[in-house]
């Protein structure tokens, strides 16, 4: 059978299955195998689909994602997202638009500890929203702004879909985590700019919050000494080369079990609930590397990557004006498709584009999060979006939809300078140990 045309028919089936609601792993499995068996044989096929599972789950690297699930689900059940929040409405709660700018702050500081954006959004939805309707918030702007906080989640180290870059591209995990660093740096600081710009736009979307006192702002820094204690402990030890990623990974878990249990926020029954979420996300994750896998393989043997390759580079756009197109189908596949799946079915074959054409692997990883953490607020589906909506299910998505318009726009100037200026990813990975 034609090659050409059964990795067309092999793309087309992914897209149907996944359009169908078909579990991304399990689409991306099926085409693979299939595809592999098509133009192999089938009992090659079914012996990639005996091995893969195996592989998966013996890799020492892909370690390092159940271990900061564990992390953000000991973290998540030991409340350090509420003492968070409550630091930053001590100190900002008094300005206009200080508890939006609370929520930005806490859910930076919840990713640091998390690596994931559903849950940051997820978290903050029921930490910071019922604060900021008490104080008369405008509904849908105040979602908007824990939407795209929560984008923070995945470029805020530690963070899956680096991880995920790190194990396709054979890149160095703990570079690809702190790259991350001042990117999201510079849009905590978008993102205050935006909500300082909209509060003197429209004052009455973004009231004032009640003043505090200088007793209660420095009380509210010492309960925060656990999130800053994991943070430091992670991205010091990964920047000095004490340990590698993997191993922070672990320390990070250890380290948030052990501060639960001695502030008596983690008793039997909330670890107990910690490894069980735990081991459902990255259950649901293996699930969806194992399918990357088996499709991997079908991308090898009909040759896609270097095809692709060839016609890209062959354009008469250069280097920049190819990137702009990939960044460009970027952004439409994150309005349809969950972040992960756009990771593992694209990297393998944009990947050695990127490389031929000389762009930096560890930047262009930096370029590839950013573009998917838009995606997860961008309609039509915009996954933050809907887990929002699911627990505040008075708001509509189309208020949703209009209050993190002014996000979007902001992390569309922030993708631009990431693309000028490179630094702004390189600068902190190019020092390390």
């Amino acid at each position: 059978m034609d090659q050409d045309f059964v990795t067309i028919a092999g793309f087309v089936v992914l897209f149907v299955l996944m359009m169908l609601r078909v579990p991304v792993g399990v689409a991306m499995g099926i085409v693979g195998v299939g595809g592999f068996g098509i133009l192999a044989a089938t009992k090659p096929a079914l012996n990639l689909l005996a091995q893969s599972p195996i592989r998966v789950a013996t890799d020492y690297d892909l370690a390092v994602i159940p271990m900061f699930i564990l992390m953000g689900s000991f973290a998540t059940a030991a409340g350090m997202s509420r003492e968070l929040f409550r630091a930053g409405e001590a100190w900002l709660g008094h300005r206009r638009g200080g508890l939006a700018m609370a929520t930005v702050m806490a859910c930076a500081g919840f990713a640091a500890i998390n690596g994931s954006s559903v849950a940051t959004a997820a978290t903050m939805t029921k930490v910071a929203l019922p604060e900021m309707r008490r104080f008369g918030y405008h509904p849908g702007f105040s979602t908007g702004v824990i939407a795209a906080g929560g984008t923070l989640g995945i470029m805020i180290p530690p963070s899956v879909v680096f991880a995920l870059y790190g194990i396709l591209t054979e890149q160095d995990i703990g570079k690809l985590f702190i790259s991350g660093i001042l990117p999201g740096l510079l849009a905590i600081v978008l993102y205050i700019i935006t909500i300082q710009i909209v509060g003197w736009w429209k004052p009455d979307l973004v009231p004032r919050g009640p003043k505090t006192s200088w007793r209660e702002k420095i009380t509210s820094l010492r309960d925060i000494w656990a999130t800053v204690l994991l943070f430091a402990g992670i991205v010091g030890g990964l920047y000095g080369g004490v340990f590698t990623a993997t191993e922070a990974a672990g320390c990070g878990a250890c380290g948030a079990l052990i501060i639960g249990i001695l502030r008596g926020r983690l008793r039997w029954t909330e670890i107990r609930e910690s490894l069980i979420d735990a081991v459902r996300t990255g259950g649901s994750i293996f699930t969806i590397v194992v399918g990357a896998f088996l499709f991997g393989y079908f991308l090898v043997i009909t040759q896609t990557p270097q095809k692709v390759s060839d016609f890209l580079t062959a354009l008469p756009v250069g280097p920049y004006g190819v990137l702009t197109l990939i960044l460009i189908m970027y952004l439409i596949l994150g309005a349809l498709m969950d972040e992960l799946a756009i990771i593992l079915v694209t990297v393998p074959i944009i990947y050695p584009v990127m490389m031929q054409l000389g762009f930096d692997p560890i930047w262009f990883g930096v370029i590839i999060v950013m573009v998917t953490t838009l995606g997860m607020v961008m309609p039509p589906v915009g996954i933050n979006v809907f887990v929002i909506n699911s627990i505040a299910r008075d708001i509509s998505l189309w208020e949703i939809y209009k209050g993190v318009m002014p996000f979007i726009l902001v992390d569309l100037i922030r993708l631009a300078l990431l693309v000028i200026f490179p630094a702004i990813a390189l600068w902190l990975p190019g020092n390390m140990n």
